[in-house]
């Protein structure tokens, strides 16, 4: 006797797995907008679960406050330029990363959420003191990693030990401006800094400016502090 042959009905678990991921990341991307349009504070859930066309109990089933869909928001942004830096890292074949080839891969990923760099300088610059030591556990890895990126570089020859952080918060600035200021630049640059041909050129300058920076900048003379 031939045994019957299991039906899909009777392993639901897959497609609503399926389904409830999809939810999650249309949750993110909303609430990745909302938070970069009003802030931490000016967002609520129910802007959030509105942006979707879902009820707020059904947000809750995926993320059970405003914190943390919040984290999950930085998470998901932050995380994946960690680990380019790590990759750039391990890959490198000069013994310190490409400029051009880092520059590049984090404004790609940039430029797939423009809206990250809006959410981070908004919460910055708003001092949200609840919000701060959030910012500080998906923020301060990046910048760590960072730093240890420059210190593989020529930077650490040419510049001196305690100038390599504002080495590094100018190529912050210089990146995440470049996304920020946007609106303001996009009259004046050769091609919308957002679109993806404005996105690559910027990309290519930026890394020609970071190679002349970390290996062509004159020898510092020391200070008499030294």
């Amino acid at each position: 006797m031939s045994h019957p042959q299991p039906s899909v009905a009777r392993d639901p678990l897959p497609q609503p797995q399926r389904r409830g991921r999809e939810t999650a990341e249309l949750i993110l991307d909303a609430a990745e907008d909302c938070f970069a349009e009003k802030g931490y504070a000016g967002t609520t859930l129910r802007d959030v679960a509105d942006s979707v066309g879902i009820r707020i109990p059904s947000l809750y089933n995926h993320f059970p406050n405003k914190v943390a869909l919040y984290s999950a928001v930085l998470k998901r942004g932050i995380s994946p330029v960690l680990d380019l830096l790590t990759v750039t890292i391990e890959e490198s074949q000069q013994g310190y990363p490409d400029p051009t080839r880092t520059i590049s891969g984090v404004m790609d990923w940039l430029a797939q959420h423009p809206n990250l760099p809006r959410l981070v300088q908004y919460e910055l610059l708003a001092g949200g003191d609840n919000l701060a030591p959030l910012l500080r556990d998906w923020l301060q890895p990046a910048i760590a990693r960072s730093l240890e990126v420059l210190e593989t570089t020529p930077a650490v020859e040419r510049w001196r030990p305690e100038q390599i952080p504002y080495l590094l918060l100018a190529f912050f600035n210089i990146v995440v401006g470049h996304f920020t200021t946007s609106a303001l630049t996009e009259s004046w640059t050769p091609t919308p800094p957002r679109s993806k041909e404005g996105t690559v050129a910027a990309a290519r300058f930026y890394g020609q400016l970071v190679e002349t920076l970390l290996h062509h900048a004159p020898l510092l003379p020391q200070t008499d502090e030294d």
